[in-house]
């Protein structure tokens, strides 16, 4: 495996590192044993490629192997870069990329739209603001008549989610290629199509867990899987396995059902029923908490939640009635069988979503957490998420294949334990760490303000403001700030304004860059590439997944330890679970996730072999906590202070030679 891995990757004008051949020697003994193995692999590895090489050995043995990422950065470079390289290199592989239904245009929908008076002409766009849902819609059907994929992230333009939702369908609301007038030309099944004949599916970890997890086949038999990004592997199946019921979501569903009943029979009857389980629904809300887990229901809430779960389910049989009438009948189109076929087959969907999420919020299980959450613009939203991934992992995904999980930050507190527990691995499963290509201790530090006061509910104290200002004036700017919060964002960014306010008018200091809510990283993090001397502060998207090489970073900023918010009903329940079996639940799940994730936000800086700067934790419990010690042992081993005054003169030494 070495010869072949060496021979590619000198052929891509490149140097073999000796973690990239370890790591790849590993991987194909996994692949050929059977076994599962976790390995950490640095920044500077190459571990892409310590993992392809192998996949495409294996696929062309045993057949298709399948890698599935948390981002569609990775996702790109893999199906942009690595694989075209790797087959320009020699190698014999085939590779396609599958996402959920979801993620396709779906030509049916468009074709409805078309035909209602309600789509915006151009000229009805013109008067409205830039960015309004109209203006999205009317980009979307653009895009429509000439994308050769249907894939929303091809799509170059951020579209609002209500928007895409009117063009696309989920598997449970398709009626199938057979019966739909575009069943020849459907984006998805094109894709799968595709992903069936390829030695290499690339995916991500929300298909994955639909496909392993909820047991639906939506991702081709494989002989061996890959999941990279794997630090994310829980939270990612978390969320695609959470559901949620909220008012707005069930008037919508009856809205729907009501315009494809006719107001005609049983269906009818049922659209009715929803409605008054939803009132009662609505008014169990009012007198409910609306935040905060729920481990018991109210005589109102259980009498609302045993309504909607009758009628939903009255009604996904009414519609399968007239589903099953729909195939018989003659129409006089078959656009326009296939049209109302489809409406049917979604609210269909909907209700036996609602019926199936209900009937989990009624069984409350103790593998459940349940709780209350404010949405904005939606009002109270009840959701049910399990409490544990790892067991589930362990019964339906390692025993099918062999597995390798992978990614820079697995080993928390210096250890692969933590990570092994949550996943659901056996504390015997082969862990390797083949290390990084950089000399950290050399070409960065790590700098703990410990002299400022620790973050309180506001987040971080004016004394780390003050710090963070004047790490960016000795830097030259070139900062990213990173916040655990929204509201870290705007103090930090309203006090960089006024205190640096005259050099970053005069240009001494380049663009304070701002990440908004809800907008796309993208465009910010290029500007912030493509203007030196500039400072980005932003939160959650910004702490993995960015690389920025070269001069344009030479300080991340954190303001706190990341540790999960106190009122996050999933992760206080998981830590209760641990404490109910006599272990820390602060150590394994709290720790174990802010070690990982500050492991990630000190990743962006070291980022290629010439980089160089200082990573800067503006909470002093990094040095003073008793804890501490396992955090600095979770991030890359780069040259440890507390004197700030050293810093800033390692960063004016930057700053003047770059």
């Amino acid at each position: 495996m070495s010869t072949s891995l060496e021979a590619i990757v000198e052929s891509m004008g490149g140097q073999s590192r000796s973690g990239q051949r370890e790591m790849a020697e590993a991987v194909m003994e996994a692949f050929s044993t059977g076994d599962n193995i976790v390995v950490q692999a640095g920044t500077g590895t190459g571990k892409s490629l310590a993992y392809l090489v192998p996949a495409a050995r294996m696929a062309r043995e045993k057949g298709p192997v399948v890698i599935a990422t948390a981002t569609l950065a990775l996702q790109r470079q893999l199906v942009e870069r690595e694989l075209p390289r790797l087959a320009e290199a020699g190698a014999d592989v085939s590779w396609a990329v599958l996402k959920g239904r979801q993620n396709y245009l779906c030509r049916q929908r468009i074709g409805e739209a078309d035909g209602q008076e309600s789509l915006i002409s151009q000229e009805q766009i013109g008067s409205r603001a830039r960015g309004s849902l109209e203006e999205q819609a009317a980009m979307v059907h653009e895009w429509a008549a000439h994308t050769p994929t249907g894939d929303r992230d091809d799509l170059d333009a951020e579209i609002d989610s209500r928007v895409w939702r009117a063009v696309s369908v989920s598997s449970a609301e398709c009626v199938g290629e057979s019966r739909c007038a575009f069943g020849d030309e459907c984006f998805s099944a094109q894709a799968r199509a595709r992903a069936m004949e390829a030695d290499i599916v690339v995916t991500n970890h929300a298909l994955l867990a639909i496909d392993a997890i909820e047991g639906v086949p939506v991702l081709p038999d494989r002989s061996a899987l890959v999941v990279d990004e794997a630090h994310e592997l829980v939270d990612r199946i978390t969320s695609a396995v959470t559901g949620e019921l909220s008012v707005a979501a069930l008037e919508r569903l009856v809205g729907e059902a009501a315009r494809v009943s006719d107001d005609q029979g049983s269906l009818a009857d049922a659209v009715d029923d929803v409605a008054i389980a939803l009132d009662e629904l609505a008014e169990a809300d009012a007198h409910a908490t609306t935040s905060g887990r729920i481990t018991a229901w109210t005589p109102a809430l259980s009498l609302a939640l045993a309504r909607i779960r009758d009628s939903t389910r009255a009604l996904a049989s009414a519609l399968s009635a007239d589903l099953s009438a729909d195939r018989t009948a003659t129409s006089a189109t078959a656009n326009q069988d296939s049209s109302d076929a489809a409406a049917l087959q979604r609210v269909r969907a909907g209700a036996e979503d609602v019926f199936a999420v209900t009937g989990r919020l009624i069984a409350l299980a103790n593998s459940d957490v349940v709780w209350w959450s404010q949405d904005s613009g939606r009002g109270p939203v009840l959701r049910i998420a399990p409490l544990s991934v790892g067991d589930a992992l362990a019964e339906s995904l390692y025993p099918e294949q062999p597995v390798v999980l992978t990614s820079a930050t697995l080993k928390a507190g210096g250890s692969f334990a933590p990570t092994l527990t949550v996943l659901g691995l056996a504390p015997d499963t082969t862990c390797l760490d083949v290390g990084s290509g950089f000399d950290y201790a050399q070409q960065g530090i790590l700098y703990v303000a410990g002299h400022v006061p620790p973050p309180n509910r506001e987040g971080a104290s004016m004394e780390a403001l003050d710090e963070l200002a004047d790490l960016i004036e000795a830097a030259g700017g070139r900062t990213l700030a990173l916040f655990s919060s929204w509201n870290g964002v705007d103090r930090a960014a309203d006090y960089l304004r006024v205190r640096l306010g005259s050099r970053l008018d005069s240009g001494d200091l380049g663009t304070l860059l701002v990440q908004r809510r809800g907008e796309s990283v993208a465009p910010v993090v290029q500007r912030f590439m493509s203007e030196p001397q500039s400072v980005l502060v932003g939160t959650v998207a910004l702490w993995q997944g960015i690389d920025v090489p070269g001069n344009s970073l030479v300080l991340v900023t954190i303001d706190r330890i990341p540790f999960p918010r106190p009122d996050d009903p999933v992760m206080s329940a998981r830590q209760a679970a641990v404490d109910a079996e006599g272990r820390s639940g602060f150590r394994e799940v709290a720790l174990t996730r802010a070690a990982l994730l500050l492991a990630q936000g000190a990743g962006r800086l070291i980022r290629s072999e010439s980089d160089r700067g200082v990573v800067a934790v503006l909470d002093s419990r990094m040095a003073s906590a008793g804890y501490g010690g396992a955090l600095r042992a979770s991030l890359p081993p780069l040259w440890f202070t507390t004197d700030g005054s050293v810093v800033r003169e390692a960063l004016v030494r930057l700053r003047d030679d770059g």
